[in-house]
């Protein structure tokens, strides 16, 4: 997969575009919606990302921490801004694409032109006062005591959640959620004891596992993974057979409907600058992440599996409004 994403972005870094096309030159701020609380995953990368992006634009990218809804508000502001490119978002594809589904935001992932920069994995870390140490351990406790087990989640659309609703697929164990505003602070809460464990992703976790203030039992995957700073954290799948996830994308994200010239010269950045990016690259190995930068078709083929797949799994859980399948998400 590393060799996959690295080829894509070299071949889209190939691809001359029309030069009058790719000189957006932005005459004021952009405006960058973050629809999660600062310090979680969407803030982390979104904020390096940012950066990068305003070496090349020449122009301040102003990040706005708007959460609330599992994401749906922020996302909803942007998607409903005047469509003149000063407006843009962050987050993960497969939440974006749950939204017309769920009812909160009547928008598809088709809607939405997609700059991918990292791919993120679920990580299963528990408050290091539990007994539990491994994955098998804890599931098996789970189904001893269903709906006991407390999970600190950034609620319905979360990475966390959609991990949970992956595990409750494969294994029949039931758990208590307990929400919050965004990945950090569930992470923080699960460190502070109000939740047993957090499936919030790596880059969320990671400082916590290093410092052993989280335990990992496992990623929520049929890989593991190689976290800087602490080692290797084995797959579920070696406790749960067959279990696999597809890959949780993340990105920046612009509505379609904005200038042409636009979407052209973001294009263009994220060939020659982004997928270049020694700054994002480090964020992505030392955070437990695989880079990424992926834009256009290929940006859109790579998140499919993981909106449908979340999509489905929120259905099947009983918490769509309407059936994926009615706007446009066969089941996989």
């Amino acid at each position: 997969m590393h060799k996959r994403l690295f080829l894509t972005a070299a071949i889209l870094a190939a691809v001359a575009l029309p030069a009058a096309a790719q000189n957006w030159k932005p005459t004021r701020p952009i405006n960058l919606i973050v629809p999660w609380a600062a310090g979680g995953s969407t803030d982390q990368v979104t904020r390096v990302t940012a950066a990068e992006l305003e070496k090349a634009l020449g122009q301040t990218i102003v990040i706005i921490n708007q959460p609330g809804a599992s994401g749906a508000i922020g996302t909803k502001s942007a998607l409903e801004a005047p469509k003149d490119g000063y407006t843009w978002t962050a987050g993960a594809a497969q939440d974006l694409g749950a939204y017309q589904s769920l009812g909160s935001v009547n928008t598809s992932i088709k809607d939405w032109h997609l700059f991918l920069n990292v791919a993120n994995i679920q990580v299963i870390g528990v408050n290091p006062g539990r007994p539990w140490k491994n994955a098998q351990e804890l599931i098996d406790d789970m189904k001893k005591r269903p709906g006991q087990i407390s999970v600190a989640t950034a609620g319905v659309t979360s990475a966390a959640h959609a991990a949970m609703d992956s595990i409750v697929k494969h294994t029949g164990v039931k758990y208590k959620e307990v929400s919050y505003d965004g990945g950090n602070p569930a992470v923080v809460a699960t460190v502070a004891g109000e939740a047993d464990l957090t499936t919030q992703l790596a880059v969320e976790q990671a400082d916590m596992i290093r410092g052993k203030r989280l335990r990992p039992l496992a990623t929520v995957s049929d890989k593991p993974l190689e976290l800087e700073g602490y080692g290797t954290i084995p797959p579920l799948s070696a406790s749960v057979p067959g279990f696999n996830a597809p890959a949780n994308f993340f990105g920046i994200f612009i509505p379609k409907g904005v200038p042409d010239d636009v979407v052209k010269t973001v294009e263009r950045i994220w060939a020659q600058n982004i997928a270049k990016s020694d700054v994002l690259k480090k964020y992505a190995t030392s955070r437990g992440a695989l880079f990424a930068p992926l834009y256009g078709d290929e940006a859109q083929k790579a998140v499919w599996p993981a909106v449908q797949m979340n999509a489905w799994n929120l259905h099947d859980s009983g918490k769509t409004k309407v059936s994926p399948d009615t706007v446009g998400i066969p089941k996989p």
